[in-house]
Parts: C-alpha cells; sequence; structure tokens
C-alpha cells in the first residue's frame, strides 16, 4: 500500500484542523470535539451540511490515524503497525450527545471516500480494524438513571454485516408495559363527608375514618388495602373545611394515586343552630312573664346552664346576646362567638269576657 499524497493528506489535516507534527492522542481528541460540534442532532437547521460535515471528518481520522500508527518508516519495508482502539481509550472530561445507531448505519452508508481513502480501508481491513464512528458512540454512551442497558456495547465487524440498528433492536426483547417517558397525570380528587356534631367542633375531636384502595402491589397485581385515616378536628372548624389526604386514593397504572378531600359536614343539633361564630337558641316565654319580667335557666352547649334575669318587656322579636358562649373563632384563638336568645311569646288559647275587659282596660291605661 502507497503512502497518501501530500496533498491529500494537507487536506485531512485542514479538515481536523490541527497541525502536521499532531500525535494520534490529538487527533483523537480533535476528532471528539469535531463530531459533537457537527452532530446532526445539534444542527436539527442544516442537518445535510451536518452530515457532510461528519463524512469528511470520519475520512480524515481514518487516514491520519492510519498514518500515524503506521509510522514513517514503511519506505523501508516494515509493515504497518496493527492499529488499536486507542481514541476509544483516550479518556475526556467532555460529556458526549449520543445519536441513534440508525443515525450512524445511514451517515456511513451514505459516505463516498475518495479513491485513496477507499483503497487504504480496503487493505487495511484485512491486517484489523479501524475506530468507527459507531465504535465511538458506543463507548461515550451513557446509560441514564433507572434504565438497564448491556454491559458490553454491541458493534458490528467487517465479518459481521449484521447492521447496527438491527443489532442495538435486539439487544432486549422484553416488553415495554409502562413508560414513565411523560409525566403521569393525577386523576380528580375524591370527595367524602365528615360529619360533626357542634359539640365536637366546640372542643375538638379525634376522627378516625377506616378507608380500603386499590393498591399495585411489587408482582404488579392489584390488590385491596384498608388504612386508618385519622383527622384531628380542631376547635372552631365550620362547615365546608376541607382536609386533604395526598396519594391516599386507588392506585391504577400510568396515573398517580388520587387525593382523598374530607369536607366538615354540621350535624343538626336539637336545641342550637350556628350562624358563623354565633350560636342561637330559641325561647318561649308565657304573656305574662312576657310583659311582667322573668327569671329562667339558659342551657349552654357542650353541657351546663346559666340563670338570667329579664325586666323589660319581651315582645315577639325581642333578642337577648349572651357574650363569649358561641363557637370558638379559629382564627382568633381563646375568643369565642356570642349566644343569641330569640324569644317567642306564648299567647293565651282563651280568655274570658271579664279577663277580656281587664286587658283592655290596662293596655287602654299605657297607651
Amino acid at each position: 500500500m502507497g503512502d497518501l499524497p501530500d496533498s491529500e493528506t494537507h487536506n485531512f489535516y485542514n479538515i481536523l484542523g490541527i497541525p502536521r507534527t499532531a500525535s494520534l492522542p490529538d487527533i483523537c481528541s480533535k476528532y471528539k470535539s469535531l463530531i459533537v460540534k457537527w452532530h446532526p442532532d445539534k444542527n436539527p437547521t442544516n442537518k445535510a451540511e451536518a452530515e457532510a460535515k461528519i463524512r469528511s471528518i470520519n475520512d480524515a481520522y481514518r487516514a491520519l490515524s492510519i498514518e500515524k500508527k503506521r509510522g514513517t518508516n514503511l519506505s523501508n519495508g516494515d509493515e504497518p503497525k496493527t492499529p488499536d482502539n486507542s481514541c476509544n481509550n483516550y479518556k475526556t472530561d467532555d460529556k458526549f450527545y449520543i445519536s441513534s445507531p440508525t443515525l450512524l448505519s445511514r451517515t456511513n452508508s451514505q459516505r463516498s471516500p475518495s479513491p485513496s481513502s477507499r483503497n487504504l480501508s480496503r487493505n487495511l481491513s484485512r491486517r484489523s480494524r479501524t475506530p468507527t464512528p459507531a465504535d465511538y458512540y458506543a463507548n461515550s454512551a451513557r446509560t441514564p438513571t433507572g434504565v438497564s442497558a448491556p454491559s458490553t456495547p454491541t458493534t458490528t465487524s467487517p465479518r459481521d454485516p449484521t447492521p447496527i440498528s438491527k443489532t442495538a433492536s435486539s439487544r432486549s426483547t422484553t416488553p415495554i408495559m409502562f413508560s414513565r417517558s411523560t409525566a403521569w397525570k393525577k386523576p380528580q380528587a375524591i370527595e367524602k363527608k365528615l360529619e360533626c356534631t357542634l359539640e365536637e367542633l366546640l372542643h375538638g375531636c379525634v376522627k378516625k375514618i377506616k378507608t380500603t384502595r386499590d393498591v399495585i402491589s411489587n408482582p404488579g397485581f392489584i390488590i385491596k388495602e384498608e388504612e386508618t385515616l385519622m383527622i384531628k378536628v380542631k376547635p372552631g372548624w365550620r362547615k365546608g373545611t376541607k382536609i386533604t389526604f395526598e396519594g391516599k386514593g386507588d392506585e391504577k397504572p400510568g396515573t398517580l394515586p388520587a387525593d382523598i378531600i374530607f369536607a366538615i359536614v354540621e350535624k343538626k343539633h336539637p336545641m342550637f343552630k350556628r350562624r358563623g361564630d354565633d350560636l342561637e337558641v330559641g325561647v318561649e316565654v308565657p304573656l305574662v312573664q312576657a310583659l311582667t319580667g322573668c327569671t329562667f335557666s339558659v342551657p349552654l352547649l357542650g353541657g351546663g346552664q346559666m340563670s338570667l334575669s329579664i325586666d323589660e318587656i319581651i315582645y315577639p322579636g325581642y333578642e337577648k346576646i349572651i357574650p363569649g358562649q358561641g363557637m370558638p373563632k379559629f382564627k382568633d384563638e381563646g375568643k369565642r362567638g356570642d349566644l343569641r336568645l330569640k324569644f317567642f311569646v306564648e299567647f293565651p288559647r282563651e280568655l274570658s269576657d271579664e279577663q277580656r275587659s281587664d286587658v283592655v282596660n290596662i293596655l287602654q291605661e299605657c297607651s
């Protein structure tokens, strides 16, 4: 095999942008940086130019690396040294973007080498094999976290006509059941009611709710799982207050577990009615006590009573406010609303003629 023409060798050095005195590691280092720079995936707007650059860079690297390995003493009859994988073993701290084997196979098959480099590669294939871009990409590949890959990269040899793309596609025959390449969607939250009495909302309490949900086990089966959720009800919570348990809903393949939301619902009380932070209670008094005054016991929420005296005339719609005997104020700890007494006057069903006359006389005097 003859040496490369000086003009073509000079052109190869110009393509790689290195001087003629460059060593083999220098050629390898420059080759790697140019491959990264002109990779078609990094030049999406001009892939045709990038692929042409890749082909010329490959031709220059092949020719110059072989020439460097053969040395300059072939004129003395010495045999060329067997090319090794020095470029593959040459370490660099650069990080590379790895293309698919299909792209490498297409790039190599569409290359049109010069006559000198065609003869050079044909003669060299009988002795040994120069590292190709496919070797470079295979050795530079990085396996993403959580993805298994063969410990030994698979590449093709001159005696193995199997395309790189077919070899890569046959590495694993395990079907992909689920993929995490896209973000998992979260289904709509599950809303449930949590009934509480006014006494529980007055003092606070702990609610324990048993739930059953679908869970995906390690082998991949869907099983039923029971769980007890604990809710600490705080004093002063109102109707509509929501408590969210994230990811406690059913598990389904390809989606995130749904959230469970509990909404406070106030149970109806036989005596008290809640109005925000205040409590209302109705009091019925006879007409005589409404006109002459009265003293009576007022029930309190949570137990207990308090004595209340009224000297005023109680008329329909009369209201008495007892401060600090309502519901706790959730946003104002230590303070409570008011207890509002709404009075209803009980009128007699029957009056005698004499009683009617007396009432008329009394009321006429008051007018």
